[in-house]
């Protein structure tokens, strides 16, 4: 499975199968983590057999099940690490999902537990994204939006190029916070794109920035 096939398959998944993560999976994973560190000049760090994050009553409110791994999303402080940890978090979420691996981005049903996982002086633990082998391979959530209710096309043409439409459709299938899709695309007349957030009273906006440019840049093979 391609990443691009993987933005398709992958759903947020919060119950999953008491089965351990395979010696040669995770040392895949760990590849794409380094990758992703170097690269981004974030901490990301997987934590494997570790069931106390999601052993509360945060978790249970939050339906997660047999929860004993997660990638504990650690970044510079600031919006443009939030921006770094979608990024690169997705990168690696996707990398799973192309592995047989489910996943599901948490921002607050777990609880934190600064031992398994470390923080510099300038980082933040952003988030944390649970993955192992789901119960099942989760479900599509209707979109709320449309390509049209999130593109601005200053671009003097009425039809958009097909790299730009099938950069917001990717976006479009984005996990974001609450799923409230709060993002705008702009086709330039130069024939860039940019992309911003939108203003949300749920917050995480930044992280689901990232998210959304990294299905972007997969699918239309251009960067923001």
């Amino acid at each position: 499975m391609t990443l691009q096939e993987a933005i398709s398959a992958r759903h947020s998944v919060r119950q999953y199968l008491v089965k351990a993560v395979e010696a040669e999976t995770a040392a895949k994973i760990q590849a794409a983590i380094d990758s992703a560190n170097r690269e981004g000049g974030v901490h990301i760090q997987m934590i494997l057999n570790e069931p106390t994050a999601f052993a509360s009553g945060l978790a249970k409110y939050g339906k997660f099940q047999n929860v004993n791994n997660y990638l504990a999303v650690v970044a510079p402080k600031g919006k443009d690490g939030d921006v770094k940890a979608g990024y690169y978090g997705e990168l690696i979420v996707l990398t799973m999902q192309a592995l047989g691996l489910n996943s599901c981005w948490v921002g607050l049903t777990f609880k934190k537990n600064k031992s398994a996982y470390a923080i510099g002086p300038d980082e933040e633990l952003k988030c944390v994204i649970s993955f192992g082998y789901g119960v099942d391979g989760g479900k599509l959530h209707p979109q709320k939006k449309t390509l049209k209710d999130v593109v601005v096309n200053k671009s003097g043409s009425d039809v958009l190029p097909d790299w730009f439409v099938k950069g917001v459709e990717a976006a479009l299938l984005a996990p974001t916070a609450v799923n409230q899709q709060k993002f705008e695309f702009t086709l330039n007349a130069d024939g860039t794109a940019e992309v911003k957030t939108k203003f949300s009273i749920v917050g995480y906006t930044h992280i689901d920035l990232g998210i959304v440019k990294c299905h972007f840049e997969i699918a239309s093979g251009k960067k923001l």
